[in-house]
């Protein structure tokens, strides 16, 4: 039995006794169910930040070994190099040629170093752009995997333009005429992941998270202390759940119980189904219509309007 679930077999408890006993205290009692529904909550987004970072989770080239037929990975941006935090290239998806572009992190300390951890310098951005519009002028879809904690910071990044590159593919993606969908698969951080997350339909797993700041980035700055990053957590409302409700994704994409890496075939399998149902739906519809609610879509996220 868990803390929070012992707290609410003794608050129950409690209850019976007041009831028994005549005892009116049922403005404490609500205070404390209170106390326990916050820390249930804290609990329960924690274990999704847990989910979304566990060692064994499938990354983006596991979907797409499973997910596509055919995949050619192309390199490099034409401009500086390649960056293996970002891969892209052509595949097929049930016989349909597509475009698919994935922040790729690594399982062990030397893959980690290949490929930053998945996050991607200003040449990824610009490879996937390049991609992009490859894309565009032959009519395939574009699918993305995002799975980052961020873009990378380093002073090389800056000095080759990180932020440039990555407003550019905000601009951009929101305009190219062909099909997008967006797969939060892990970790979707802040500006790294929204420079290939400007989709028609944007879905996260299950127990993927998505923010614009980590949570122990949060605490530190907001809270001042790193230590309250599960509470930064909650704050933050980074969860699949609290994203549909604020209708900044499309759609949760379930997952196995105990999370993608119990059964990665299945959830796999889970990810197929969606994009054959979208990518037949998005195919048949016009591009310039498509690009306009695009940036409808865009121009809605964020807004809050207090009852």
């Amino acid at each position: 039995m868990t803390e929070t679930a012992e707290l609410r077999r003794k608050l129950e408890e409690l209850k019976r006794l007041t009831r028994e006993s005549g005892i009116d205290a049922a403005k404490e009692l609500e205070e404390i169910e209170a106390k326990i529904e916050a820390g249930s909550r804290t609990e329960t987004t924690w274990k999704r930040v847990e989910l979304a970072r566990h060692p064994e989770r499938p990354y983006a080239m596991d979907y797409i070994s499973r997910i596509f037929d055919g995949f050619i990975e192309l390199h490099g941006d034409r401009a500086f190099a390649d960056d293996p935090a970002i891969v892209g290239g052509l595949a097929f998806l049930d016989g349909r040629p597509v475009t698919v572009l994935a922040n790729q992190k690594g399982r062990t300390l030397k893959e980690n170093m290949f490929r930053n951890h998945g996050m991607a310098n200003p040449e990824g951005y610009r490879k996937a752009l390049r991609l992009a519009r490859q894309a565009e002028k032959f009519r395939r879809p574009i699918i993305t995997f995002v799975d980052t904690s961020g873009a990378y910071p380093g002073l090389g990044a800056e000095e080759r333009g990180i932020g440039e590159a990555i407003a550019r593919n905000l601009r951009d993606f929101s305009q190219i005429k062909t099909p997008i969908i967006c797969i939060i698969i892990g970790e979707g951080g802040s500006g790294g992941a929204l420079g290939i997350s400007v989709g028609d339909k944007i879905y996260m797993l299950e127990n993927a998270i998505y923010s614009v700041i980590s949570p122990e980035g949060c605490a530190s700055i907001l809270l001042r202390d790193s230590a309250k990053a599960k509470d930064a957590a909650v704050m933050l409302r980074i969860t699949s759940s609290d994203l549909l409700r604020f209708k900044v994704i499309n759609g949760i994409i379930g997952e196995p119980p105990g999370g993608a890496h119990t059964d990665p075939d299945a959830a796999a399998r889970s990810i197929k189904e969606i994009l054959l149902r979208d990518i037949n739906d998005l195919c048949s519809r016009n591009p310039s219509v498509l690009v306009r609610y695009r940036n409808q879509k865009i121009r809605k996220a964020g807004h809050w309007r207090e009852e």
